[in-house]
């Protein structure tokens, strides 16, 4: 029953990285949690978290000063790999160059590169300064990471985040854009950055880049996962040009992590029921949703987090990421202990109507018990639900069809 259950790791607020020590023990704590998927941020602030050839051509310089003379992505992967984790680093500031700071040493070194809005002012959004997200040369830098990482290392996949493919929609009136669009339309661009044409028009070149990062990967090797968090839709496509529709529609992207940030349980259930609402049956198996478990002095309760993930699985949601590590250490590990005591790792509901691969797994396993499950093709239809309403009243269990926690248990302890 193959789902992602990841944690970030996180620079900020975090001191999971400081030490190859620290790293050894949280993996530890992952694996024991019932975790499966590790994701460390690799690209934050203008600086790598491992020695990048890319960013040295670029700007003189191959890693985050603080970790001269360390690997954190191998470290991370050494630590990871025993414990049958796999790692999925993380580009979290994707087009962005840094936190305030004018831009850090990313647009000291290369001023073409800065994102303008339509004042020709820098492209600042929520203290962020910004790259623009449009221009090749840009593109081309930030997919060389990409790329090198995919080559360098025993990786699952890469991911990239609310910051790629993304861009501010009020950027994209730099001098090589207007050009740009001035020789498609023969006008410049509308000075109303949320107008719909003009949106989309971005996004389009948005999209285009990670098609072109999709290929290239896979490139380098077809098992890889391109995954990508991006901020909630359509949130995410009006203020930062995130067409995930339309990713999900061109296949050029395996996984969606949906920053589906709040601190409510109530909300959050909203966010996810509009995910499910927006997004076909067929690609909820590509869906697991970012959970915020800690920010600055919030920490979500015990029950709230359990309480969401529920909801997941009961809307055909098979797994979740959570941000961020130090939420499961907090008050004496308080989090990973519960999760760990609700046999997280074997959270499974599965029922009529859900389509994917752990579906198709599901039948296999039916199937070679000698109940009759129809085609093992993934779609739990008719024919499968009374396969495990079969298999359900043989193991002594109320035959309602889900294939849920109890059914799980069962077809572990019977080693289907």
């Amino acid at each position: 029953m193959k789902k992602i259950r990841g944690v970030w790791l996180t620079t900020a607020a975090s001191n999971v990285l400081s030490s190859k020590a620290n790293i050894v023990e949280a993996m530890k704590l992952l694996a024991d949690t019932g975790f499966n998927t590790v994701f460390p941020v690799v690209w934050n602030n203008g600086y790598t978290l491992y020695p990048s050839a890319a960013l040295k051509k670029n700007f003189g310089i191959e890693i985050l000063p603080a970790f001269k003379g360390r690997d954190i992505l191998a470290e991370v992967i050494e630590a990871a790999t025993p414990l049958k984790l796999e790692v999925i680093p993380w580009f979290e500031y994707g087009f962005a160059a840094a936190y305030k700071n004018n831009g850090g040493h990313i647009i000291e070194k290369k001023p073409e590169w800065e994102g303008k809005d339509k004042k020709q002012q820098r492209l600042i959004k929520n203290d962020i300064v910004w790259m623009n997200s449009l221009d090749p040369e840009v593109q081309n830098f930030v997919l060389n990471l990409f790329l090198e990482v995919a080559k360098n290392y025993q990786i699952a996949g890469v991911q990239g985040d609310d910051r790629l493919p993304a861009m501010p929609s009020e950027g994209g009136y730099d001098n090589k854009t207007k050009v740009l669009y001035r020789n498609q339309f023969g006008e410049d661009p509308p000075l109303d950055f949320k107008n719909p044409p003009w949106l989309q028009w971005r996004a389009n070149i948005l999209n285009d880049f990670l098609a072109k990062l999709y290929r290239e990967v896979k490139k380098i090797n077809p098992n890889l996962i391109v995954s990508m968090s991006p901020s909630s839709y359509p949130f995410g496509f009006n203020e930062y040009l995130q067409d995930v529709p339309t990713w999900i529609n061109r296949q050029i992207v395996d996984f969606i992590h949906p920053q589906l940030y709040t601190q409510g349980l109530d909300a959050y259930k909203g966010f996810v029921d509009n995910v499910v609402d927006r997004f076909q049956q067929k690609n909820l198996s590509k869906i697991s949703p970012g959970i915020l478990i800690r920010s600055g002095n919030y920490q979500i309760t015990p029950d709230t987090l359990w309480e969401s993930i529920r909801h997941n699985r009961r809307s055909g949601i098979r797994g979740e990421i959570l941000f961020f590590f130090e939420g499961l250490k907090a008050n004496n590990q308080a989090l990973a202990n519960f999760l760990k005591s609700k046999n997280y790792a074997n959270l499974v509901y599965l029922q009529y109507g859900n389509i994917g691969s752990d579906v198709q797994e599901l039948q296999q396993k039916l199937k070679d018990k000698g109940y009759k499950v129809g085609k093992t093709d993934g779609n739990f239809g008719s024919l499968t639900k009374l396969a495990v309403e079969k298999f359900q009243k043989d193991n002594l269990l109320e035959p309602d069809g889900v294939f849920g926690p109890e059914s799980y248990a069962k077809l572990i302890a019977n080693k289907l």
